[in-house]
């Protein structure tokens, strides 16, 4: 196996557009003799167990055989951490690798996938480094604390105002528990391995549409009945504000009626559909495909082998940058932008 084969692919982008149609397709096209390809999930609301319809994840008797990781990993009552994502999810991308295996990860939260794609960190916390800074702050005023700051890292202290004193305290808090300056704790648009992100986009009125026959599928899989078992069982604060419980639990709780609920999760799955656009938007070492192409799995085909062409040359020392696989090439305009 040559290098390039060990390029993660990553199908990215808004809420009901097919990207698990589409990952599986990829795993199964890219799978080897004695190696086939995993999925690895990038969606928050999917490491909860239980919650599956609203959160449109994948039947078991629907995932083709293929292997599929960081699925149903979490209790609703805990709360996501994206920390704890990163560190999960990169041991699975290690573990893949080592079995000779391609990687495939498909998710439309955007932080979780950059902390597992990019250089992200997070760095911890230390309650009494922070007691003593917000204790200068009331008694030094934030201003002092911003001057420290711009004598220790000029470029934090820039990017910061000087009374934001949340934002002033956790910049030099980082910096005392890390000893590097805080903007080197900053996320950098550069993965930490060999990695091509196939964004699938779509017609603002046809994603509608999508979004409103994915709301009416979900309300004829039971719901309701969902929520209300998941809710029984114990719900945090993240799995409470996921789209399409929360709605849901405000009309079980006699807030609003279950019409209205499921108008406000048409609305807001269509919200959220704009936000990943968004976000994913502004990376432009995604690769957008028409995810009503007839032909965009051999379309993602295609930029899965230029990028590991370009990654077996980066191994035999032909070129350098392992990022320039993707942002080399010219990036096609999303429908949605």
């Amino acid at each position: 196996m040559t290098g390039g084969h060990g390029v993660v692919v990553a199908v990215v982008g808004p809420t009901a557009t097919g990207k698990s149609d589409l990952a599986l397709d990829l795993a199964e096209r890219l799978s080897l003799p004695g190696a086939p390809a995993e999925i690895v999930n990038a969606d928050a609301y999917q490491l909860y167990r239980g919650m599956d319809v609203g959160t449109a994840k994948v039947a078991v008797d629907e995932r083709r055989g293929v292997r599929h990781h960081l699925l149903d990993v979490i209790d609703p009552v805990e709360d996501a951490s994206v920390a704890r994502y990163q560190t999960e999810a990169r041991r699975v991308l290690d573990e893949i690798a080592a079995r000779g295996a391609r990687a495939v990860v498909v998710g439309g939260s955007g932080l979780y996938v950059r902390a597992l794609l990019d250089d992200m960190r997070f760095p911890g916390t230390d309650p009494e480094v922070r007691a003593a800074l917000e204790a200068r702050a009331e008694s030094e005023g934030t201003r002092a604390l911003h001057d420290e700051l711009a004598r220790r890292d000029p470029a934090a202290a820039a990017s910061i105002g000087p009374a934001n004193t949340r934002r002033v305290v956790r910049a030099l808090e980082v910096m005392e528990l890390t000893g590097e300056p805080f903007t080197a704790n900053l996320p950098r648009q550069v993965y930490v391995r060999p990695t091509v992100q196939v964004g699938l986009d779509c017609d603002r009125d046809v994603l509608d549409a999508r979004v409103a026959g994915r709301v009416e599928r979900m309300w004829a899989q039971g719901l309701v009945d969902e929520v209300r078992r998941v809710e029984a069982r114990g719900m945090g604060r993240t799995a409470r504000r996921a789209v399409g419980y929360a709605e849901v639990l405000a009309a079980l709780h006699g807030e609003t009626t279950e019409d209205a609920a499921r108008e406000a999760v048409t609305a807001n799955t269509r919200r959220l559909a704009r936000k990943q656009m968004g976000w994913f938007g502004r990376d432009p070492r995604v690769h957008w495909l028409d995810a009503q192409s007839p032909t965009r799995v051999e379309d993602a085909l295609a930029l899965v082998a230029r990028a590991d062409e370009r990654a077996d040359a980066v191994a035999r020392g032909e070129v350098s940058g392992p990022d320039e696989a993707d942002s080399a090439a010219p990036v096609r305009r999303s429908l949605g932008s």
